[in-house]
């Protein structure tokens, strides 16, 4: 994924005094886990970043960079909620809507990856990215829908139609 925060809400600071609670505030957290994000310790990232979450639920930022990691990290299912969560929250945000689409071909879910995903390059016609996500996620579903119609002969996987008796095809 392409990284970037680009909403700039901030993220408030506060202090953490719980036991097992990082040092230093929502502040902080959120910039050791973009810096472990950037340094490509997304497992890392995603548990200051949680943190911070928890703490700042309403915060497009940290959302984003939590839905990053947790994309980074594997956690396809866990990221997309956090796309949803700053989409649904602001839905000409681009890059959730990006972020929603990608999680979402990662589980599978190409319509629903295709809708997001165009929906971010609606909102960012230049950004190629995007537009290599969205031909991606639709190549696959034109796959799936047997869209490229029969194979052609010489194709890898070509059968020839069985010959009928008289010496014609079938």
């Amino acid at each position: 994924m392409s990284y970037g925060s680009h909403d700039g809400d901030g993220a408030a600071a506060s202090s953490g005094s719980a036991a097992g609670t990082p040092g230093g505030g929502v502040y902080d957290w959120f910039r050791r886990g973009v810096r472990l994000l950037e340094e490509r310790h997304p497992a890392a990232a995603v548990q200051l970043l949680a943190r911070a979450a928890e703490a700042e639920p309403g915060s497009r930022s940290i959302r984003e960079a939590l839905g990053r990691a947790q994309f980074d990290a594997g956690q396809y299912a866990a990221a997309l909620e956090s796309f949803r969560t700053v989409a649904v929250a602001d839905p000409s945000d681009d890059y959730a809507q990006f972020g929603w689409g990608v999680a979402a071909a990662r589980l599978g879910d190409f319509e629903s990856s295709a809708e997001h995903l165009a929906l971010a390059v609606a909102m960012q016609p230049g950004n190629k990215h995007y537009r290599a996500a969205l031909r991606q996620t639709r190549a696959t579903l034109a796959a799936r829908a047997g869209a490229f119609g029969p194979l052609r002969p010489g194709a890898p996987g070509y059968l020839a139609p069985p010959e009928e008796p008289g010496g014609g095809t079938a």
